[in-house]
């Protein structure tokens, strides 16, 4: 009896083991990018890539910036389960804890995609960042990022010294704060008003996306004077589930999505970057253009400036304290800082 009892217990377990292995899941992720930009269109292939790795029991819609909830407001609703996840810049939601403008986009923290990647998956940044989201219901997957951003301007800015009084779009954060810091008039606006504002004369810069990306919606036929290659902002592009839905998945379905991210992370980096170079070589091929490359002394001091933001923020939390502990002794360890 006993024997019987314990055969039909470990089959029932077997069945529902594979039960689990099989759920399928339907997800709305909403992404901070606008619907037709190079990064939108990578995240919908990742959005594909992810129900082809899992044989289509994981389908995720990629929705454009705005579509469900404002940019700002992804956080709220991927915790509540209104959307499944976000796609987006960390950064957004500095409002809620000043640790968020830290490990979102420490300002002159990065040089590449990979060092800021590396942070997250070598020096302990993924484990610290899910102990800051777990309790709002939401799950950190992994890290990705673009190539430094540039800035489109609609008059030249050719050192800290020329961004005195410029009123520019910066999203809010530190970026905000270094860009305030060094004399700069930042507004908070979506990158869906980028354009419009340019053109209206609303503001004379953005800090906005890569070059590619501003290329992509069309700033460079209002703002006729960007800066490249970016000097400043490097920021995390975080991909996050609703944490409930991460518990509930199996083993398999989340080291799926772990290997999706890295895909997509790689791909976003050289996809990027490629084109990044082919809008730079095509912009230079027009005369009504001119780009902007900062010199190696001008990068430093903008930098230095934005750096002494960096304990500033620390000070404004405990997990804004974590994670400045945790980054300038990474970045020491890597001989970054």
């Amino acid at each position: 009896m006993i024997r019987k009892l314990l055969t039909t217990t470990v089959a029932l377990c077997a069945l529902a083991a594979t039960a689990h292995a099989q759920d399928t899941y339907d997800l709305k992720f909403q992404s901070s990018d606008n619907s037709g930009t190079a990064a939108f269109k990578i995240q919908q292939e990742w959005a594909n890539k992810v129900e082809e790795m899992s044989d289509g029991r994981i389908k995720i819609e990629m929705l454009p910036v705005g579509a469900i909830v404002e940019y700002n407001e992804t956080l709220d609703a991927v915790g509540a389960g209104i959307l499944d996840g976000h796609v987006t810049d960390s950064s957004y939601f500095t409002g809620k804890d000043p640790a968020f403008a830290l490990i979102g986009n420490p300002v002159g923290a990065y040089s590449s995609p990979e060092e800021l990647r590396a942070f997250f998956n070598e020096g302990g940044g993924t484990e610290l960042y899910n102990e800051i989201l777990n309790p709002y219901g939401v799950q950190f997957i992994g890290p990705a990022a673009q190539t430094a951003e540039a800035v489109p301007s609609k008059k030249p800015i050719e050192n800290v010294e020329d961004l005195k009084g410029v009123k520019m779009r910066a999203p809010e954060g530190m970026v905000q704060s270094a860009f305030a810091a060094a004399g700069a008039s930042p507004v908070n606006l979506p990158q869906s008003e980028v354009f419009t504002a340019l053109d209206k004369g609303v503001i004379s810069a953005a800090d906005a996306t890569t070059l590619a990306t501003n290329h992509s919606m069309g700033l460079h036929d209002v703002a006729k004077h960007p800066i490249w290659p970016g000097f400043h902002s490097l920021p995390l592009n975080e991909v996050s589930i609703t944490k409930s839905t991460w518990d509930s998945m199996s083993e398999e379905d989340r080291e799926i999505l772990d290997e999706s991210v890295e895909w997509y992370a790689n791909t976003l980096a050289e996809k990027i970057r490629a084109r990044d170079q082919e809008v730079a070589d095509e912009l230079r091929k027009r005369d009504d253009v001119t780009i902007h490359t900062w010199s190696e002394d001008a990068k430093k001091e903008f930098r230095q400036i934005a750096q002494k933001q960096w304990k500033d923020y620390a000070e404004r939390s405990e997990n804004a304290q974590k994670v400045y502990d945790a980054l300038t002794s990474y970045l020491k360890s890597q001989d970054l800082l």
